[in-house]
């Protein structure tokens, strides 16, 4: 049977040579993985404190990844409401688009734009 973690000792596991880490209602402890992380100890501390499930996904870990996480396994996290949770329709490891995806629009329509005004220069003024 898994250990239960409550906000009150996730809390307390906050400092780099101790730190806790929650991802889908699990709690780890990455404290020897910090040095370790490809993307640097900093990323991961900047969740300090919080649910780092959205983090973590975002991010598209490795199936290799995942599995280190198993061997840090402290338990379950039993915070009660302590973090808002946001309702997931993607399945935990799958590809989310991003949200910049509604930006990339203008990063292209404002270069098309740009050249159809230069045609249009060119067909009615140098033509």
């Amino acid at each position: 049977m898994s250990k239960v973690v409550t906000h009150e000792e996730f809390k307390k596991h906050q400092s780099k040579s101790d730190f806790y880490v929650l991802i889908h209602d699990k709690v780890y402890d990455v404290s020897k993985f910090l040095d370790e992380h490809p993307g640097g100890d900093e990323v991961i501390m900047a969740e300090a404190g919080k649910d780092a499930t959205e983090a973590f996904e975002d991010v598209g870990h490795s199936d290799e990844a995942r599995a280190l996480l198993a061997g840090m396994l402290v338990g379950t996290f039993d915070g009660g409401d302590t973090f808002v949770k946001k309702k997931k329709t993607i399945a935990p490891g799958s590809v989310k688009p991003s949200s910049s995806d509604s930006g990339s629009s203008i990063t292209y329509l404002l270069p098309l734009a740009a050249l159809g005004a230069y045609f249009a220069y060119r067909f009615y003024f140098q033509g």
